[in-house]
């Protein structure tokens, strides 16, 4: 697997696919790997891109506390390192204001963006409490990952996969310093003054029944980013995979545009 050293950082990528470049930025979580579920609906046209940015399980750094601004300058160091700039940029939960900064940073990088489920500040009391909570959470491994699951997905989705399902997602968020490191992050946000300099074509993704990051503040970014477009999912936090049709629809109809 490729990687590229950014300050204290290695970040190692995949490259799947072929066609104009698309990078998909993970959130909180393990990595890259949760996108790969759908990398097939956007691999037979598109060179996907695939980094693992600090604070994933692949990446290796000194353990200091992440940063936004060092997270998109990973994304751009990857974008450079793989030759495929300008690249359209996805990114989800903690990837969308990790995608916006990687956007604002370098805006000769990014062709479109399209953040995900995400916030430009925890200025919101509802995050910091669901991210203080999270974080309290940490003496239980179990408790960490179901509480995790319990808030990724709405109650119908939860419902509709059934017990079996919805048990085998909670070793998905393991519970680990970097898992810490990254909620931390999201508990001190702030992309505001970023957004003025976003220039790329921005279409941000709202999921209306979102238990972690709720709607609000998906309106609020996008409200933030002059010129954006915006659309919402009736889903949780996870829209890809409580309707990937949609999702992959409305990503690829914008990012395909002339």
């Amino acid at each position: 697997m490729p990687k590229v050293t950014v300050g204290n950082a290695t970040v190692p990528y995949r490259v799947e696919g072929s066609g104009p470049a698309l990078v998909l930025v993970h959130g909180v979580g393990p990595g890259s790997a949760m996108w790969d579920q759908m990398l097939d609906r956007f691999t037979d046209h598109r060179t996907v891109v695939l980094p693992d940015l600090s604070g994933s399980d692949p990446a290796r750094d000194d353990g200091s506390p992440l940063t936004i601004e060092g997270l998109g300058a990973q994304v751009n160091a990857v974008i450079e390192e793989a030759g495929t700039g300008p690249a359209d940029v996805v990114g989800f939960s903690l990837g969308a204001p990790t995608a916006v900064a990687a956007a604002a940073l370098r805006p000769d990088l990014v062709r479109r963006l399209a953040p995900v489920a995400g916030l430009s500040h925890a200025g919101d009391e509802y995050v910091r409490q669901h991210m203080t909570l999270w974080s309290s959470l940490a003496g239980s491994p179990e408790s960490f990952g179901r509480f995790a699951t319990l808030t990724a997905f709405s109650r119908a989705f939860l419902n509709r996969i059934g017990h079996d399902a919805v048990e085998q997602q909670h070793a998905f968020m393991d519970l680990n310093d970097d898992r810490l490191r990254q909620i931390d992050l999201v508990a001190r946000l702030d992309i505001r003054p970023l957004l003025p300099r976003v220039a790329a074509p921005t279409l941000v993704i709202g999921a209306t029944r979102d238990q972690t990051i709720p709607v609000e503040n998906h309106r609020e970014l996008s409200a933030g980013i002059s010129g954006s477009e915006y659309a919402e999912l009736d889903t949780g936090h996870v829209a890809m995979a409580e309707r990937p049709d949609e999702f992959v629809k409305l990503v690829r109809d914008f990012l395909d545009r002339p």
